[in-house]
């Protein structure tokens, strides 16, 4: 399918998902000689038809073909701006302006579909000139920014302008992206010391201003780095709403040469592959209102999550050298989203393991077959669902132990990572980024009692709702149905085997987690009929907050159908 046509089934399936101007909940099925198609009334005695199959992931039903059309002339909308003017039209008056910015979204994402399918060949070969043919033995932290390089290149799970990138034009792509594997240099700020948090004790050969050029700031300035996409109007913006004008200066030279892992403002230096650089980025990704720059208080939650998970080890040891973690006790900021950085710091004897971040597993490795493959043949027996499997059993076991102490952790597919090797048939588990937790306090403080010191009151209640919540549109829909779901698509297995696997697992883990928690989980993930999915495009882009009513835009939900019941039976 053509980029063009990829995009809107999958723009077209989100919406109905997300049930936008009520396409889910005002549409009624017919069935047709070529299949099913919703018929949507509108408020002008006409209709909308859109082309159905069957889906069952995040909703019953998915978008068949690209393709929207108006009952009353036959009229066939075939992209994303024709499709998203005529639901324009349908919306609340003051929703419109988010319809606009979604349909520019998708105009960012296909230019970036089009250019990843031009630049194939050359990251292939880029690729494997750096590390090698075979992805199975690109082993170590550098080579791991490797599998980032081709998870950027394939789709989200749920979100349809995923892979593109407010306001960034080819040639900063190019330059800056994970999915070209670029190398470049920091820029480097330098800041008057009395205004920069400090948290922890920055790496050694942390470069002083001198080192930089600025030998009169010296003793009185700290060097912060500075994403060389943000130099220029925004950074300028933030020293000058900072006080900053003036009294910061900005180096007239790059310093430390980075890479981009797959979050794209974290960067590896790619001397010490072990420290990623996480900086603010003024741009957004996942919606328009997901922006990525770094908010103080992010900083401070990391860290607070890293301590209470760090506990949790030491409470149940089996998870000891299963369950790893990158450091993020390092940070430093001056008091603004632009000026910050996190310091995160990876452990110590991965450098004969493969690395491979969750969203890289579907990802077509250089010469054919999907990373996934490659790896099973290497560590598993050439049986993938073995990996996943072993993956699975492992995650599933840790995510449920965290559910009964009261955390679910926004651990999704870019933050996790499986390690494997070099003993055949090891999986380990490597997390990152462990801001933005929910937490039952009354469940956590019976077993582990703070405070813990989160910065963003979002993180705590008393109920296991919203903990569950997370649990089950993070661990169970992005780090375990996608795959079983993925699979099936390449042709691995039966959709059913797959998802049995997945309830298997799952109802294993509960049934060792035992108690109020377990009747919990049951309760709410494996024998409901109903499971929350993300609205991402609703809150992300198409709705101001107050209209979503998403007290956060990444935990805003509606609801799809639950592929666990019955092993899977039920889609």
């Amino acid at each position: 399918m053509a980029a063009g046509a990829e995009l809107l089934t999958r723009v077209l399936s989100a919406l109905l998902r997300e049930d936008v101007v009520g396409l889910r909940t005002r549409g009624t099925l017919t069935h047709r000689p070529d299949g099913i198609w919703l018929r949507m009334p509108t408020d002008t005695d006409d209709a909308l038809l859109l082309p159905l199959t069957e889906d069952g992931f995040q909703c019953v039903y998915a978008a068949r073909l690209p393709l929207l059309v108006r009952e009353s002339d036959g009229a066939e909308l075939t992209s994303y701006d024709t499709v998203l003017a005529e639901l324009r039209a349908l919306a609340d008056p003051v929703d419109r302006d988010g319809f606009d910015a979604f349909a520019e979204e998708c105009r960012q994402t296909l230019a970036t579909l089009r250019l990843h399918d031009a630049t194939r060949d050359e990251i292939t070969q880029r690729l494997t000139e750096r590390h090698g043919t075979d992805p199975a033995r690109w082993t170590g932290l550098t080579a791991s920014l490797a599998y980032d390089t081709l998870a950027a290149r394939i789709d989200h799970p749920v979100y349809p302008t995923a892979r593109g990138r407010s306001g960034l034009a080819e040639e900063q792509l190019r330059a800056y992206a994970p999915e070209f594997h670029p190398r470049f240099a920091l820029r480097w700020l330098g800041v008057p010391r009395e205004a920069v948090t400090l948290a922890g004790a920055l790496p050694e050969g942390w470069p002083t201003p001198a080192v930089l050029g600025m030998e009169d700031l010296s003793g009185t300035h700290i060097a912060l780095p500075v994403h060389p996409l943000t130099v220029g109007a925004p950074l300028d913006e933030a020293l000058r709403v900072t006080g900053f004008a003036g009294r910061a200066r900005l180096a007239d030279h790059g310093y430390l040469e980075v890479v981009p892992t797959l979050s794209m403002r974290t960067v590896a230096v790619a001397a010490d592959p072990t420290l990623h650089l996480k900086l603010p980025l003024a741009t957004a990704t996942l919606g328009l209102r997901n922006r990525r720059s770094i908010k103080p208080g992010t900083l401070v939650d990391g860290a607070a999550g890293q301590r209470l998970i760090e506990r949790v080890v030491e409470r149940e040891p089996r998870f000891r050298g299963t369950v790893l973690h990158a450091d993020e006790t390092t940070y430093a900021h001056a008091g603004h989203e632009l000026l910050a950085v996190l310091c995160r710091r990876y452990p110590a004897g991965l450098d004969d393991t493969a690395v491979v971040p969750l969203a890289a597993l579907l990802a077509e490795a250089p010469g054919g077959r999907l990373v996934v493959d490659r790896l099973a043949d290497r560590f598993h027996g050439g049986d993938p669902l073995a990996l996943l499997d072993a993956c699975l059993t492992l995650l599933f076991d840790w995510q449920t132990t965290l559910f009964g102490l009261g955390i679910a952790l926004e651990s999704h597919q870019q933050n996790v990572s499986l390690v494997l090797g070099p003993e055949q048939g090891r999986v380990r588990l490597l997390f990152k980024d462990n801001d933005g937790p929910r937490i039952n306090t009354d469940r956590l403080a019976a077993a582990l009692p703070g405070p813990w010191g989160f910065d963003d009151a979002r993180t705590y209640g008393t109920e296991d709702g919203p903990v569950a919540d997370v649990f089950a549109t993070i661990t169970v829909h992005l780090c375990a149905g996608s795959y079983a779901f993925g699979l099936a698509r390449h042709g691995h297995a039966p959709l059913p085997t797959l998802l049995g696997l997945v309830h298997d697992r799952l109802s294993e883990a509960v049934d060792r987690l035992g108690g109020t928690p377990a009747a919990v989980l049951r309760s709410r993930i494996l024998d409901t009929p109903h499971l929350p999915v993300k609205a991402m495009v609703s809150a992300g882009t198409l709705l101001s907050k107050e209209r979503s009513g998403a007290a956060d835009i990444n935990k805003h939900y509606t609801t799809g159908p639950n592929y666990l019941l019955q092993g899977g039976d039920s889609v």
